[in-house]
């Protein structure tokens, strides 16, 4: 099954027998808000306007827990996480679309979550809300509840050793814009560079001008430059797990199976004794 879903495919989907859960998952991280000013209003936004039906999900608080050592936005409370999905009407039965205000991250994270503890049908509009041109509501939905219960995968999740070992052993790729992997500028977390060994490779590389996808046949060229094969063991890192988690979304859509280092860069630096790469070489 593809990872997305483009919007006339959606449109469809919609009218059909079983409908698709719809989770709106408006986020952003900005440079205005990195400097400590107030932050892009998700909710406001959905307020204002989103898909009819679907249901507001707060990425810092549902799917994503405090900051601290394990970085900007470590993995979320699993009991926080299944009361918020339950409380949008999401079943195992019942497929998922998830989608956001067109950069894809927090909707990349948000179906990142619910595959990797065990839904079977979650895709993500590709292209987000400014792909859809049907109509949108204000109305605030109050779907039955849904019965999901997250379970954690055996695989797909890498810590910070393990990200660290398959940087020597596979392919470990850094999804920030490639000055921060330079450690050229580092706007967000107090250290700039790379984890030794990682490759760069920007998310947004990983999409065109309109802010979808790239065929999969483009990206599957895209990842083999970067040294992806058929053998190798694949991961990506981010600053906090989100623009990573838009990176693993391309991969699956390339057909190329993925890790996600969660805590990423902002866990990373918080360990002053982890190595700390720079430059434009992975080493």
């Amino acid at each position: 099954m593809n990872a997305i879903i483009s919007a006339t495919d959606l449109a469809s989907a919609l009218a059909g027998e079983n409908p698709p859960v719809l989770l709106d998952v408006r986020w952003q991280l900005s440079a205005a808000r990195a400097a400590g000013e107030p932050p892009f209003d998700g909710r406001a936004a959905y307020r204002a306007g989103h898909l009819p039906g679907a249901v507001y999900i707060d990425l810092d608080s549902e799917l994503a827990s405090a900051p601290g050592p394990a970085g900007r936005h470590p993995l979320p409370d699993l009991g926080r996480f299944g009361a918020a999905m339950r409380r949008a009407g999401v079943s195992p039965r019942r497929p998922v679309v998830v989608y956001d205000g067109g950069q894809g991250w927090a909707a990349a994270r948000a179906w990142w979550l619910l595959t990797w503890t065990g839904h079977p049908d979650v895709r993500v509009l590709d292209g987000g809300l400014p792909a859809w041109r049907g109509p949108l509501s204000v109305e605030v939905p109050t779907p039955a509840e849904g019965d999901f219960e997250p379970v954690p995968g055996q695989s797909g999740l890498l810590d910070a050793d393990g990200a660290a070992a398959l940087a020597r052993s596979g392919v470990l790729l850094d999804a920030r814009a490639g000055e921060r992997y330079r450690g050229e500028v580092e706007p967000i977390d107090p250290v700039g560079g790379h984890i030794p060994g990682a490759v760069s490779a920007p998310t947004h590389e990983n999409v065109g001008a309109d802010g979808r996808f790239l065929p999969a046949e483009e990206l599957r060229a895209r990842f083999k430059g970067l040294g992806v094969s058929e053998e190798a063991r694949v991961g990506v890192y981010c600053g906090s797990g989100v623009s990573a988690a838009h990176e693993v979304l391309a991969l699956a859509v390339a057909g190329i199976p993925a890790a996600l280092y969660v805590g990423s860069w902002s866990e990373w630096v918080a360990d002053p004794g982890r190595p700390v790469a720079v430059g434009p070489d992975p080493q």
